[in-house]
């Protein structure tokens, strides 16, 4: 064989194995990412929401808060009043799992207390306070 005969050789080899590289990194490109399994395609009103209705949240009413030192928590008994951070007739906070995502005022119906909703939170100001 000739020197230019091996160098063909050699060429071919490099270039087949290039190709299957090349190959083998168009498969692995080709999977999708988390982040690209959900089809944004999709119009939002086709999206299943039923996975999620079931899945149990906490949600409290917050109507202030305080800083007290152990002694004087230890002090409280019945009768005792604590001050809290807000005034009278100020919305209360409307808590889920520990995010606010409302704010609203005591209502009493039929000797039950409960609570309506004056302002929502946006999403994005939910977000807003994750970060």
């Amino acid at each position: 064989m000739s020197d230019e005969e091996n160098t063909t050789d050699v060429d071919d080899v490099w270039g087949e194995a290039l190709q299957e590289q090349a190959a083998e990194e168009a498969v692995v490109a080709n999977k999708a990412s988390f982040s690209e399994v959900v089809d944004d395609s999709l119009p939002e009103t086709d999206v299943n929401l039923e996975v999620v209705l079931d899945i149990p949240v906490n949600i409290s009413m917050e109507i202030g808060r305080t800083k007290i030192s152990i002694r004087n928590l230890l002090q409280l008994n019945q009768g005792s009043v604590v001050e809290l951070d807000r005034l009278a007739g100020e919305p209360m906070d409307v808590l889920v799992n520990g995010t606010l995502i409302a704010r609203g005022e005591v209502v009493v119906i039929n000797e039950k207390f409960g609570i309506r909703l004056t302002d929502i939170i946006s999403p994005a100001e939910r977000v807003k306070k994750l970060r």
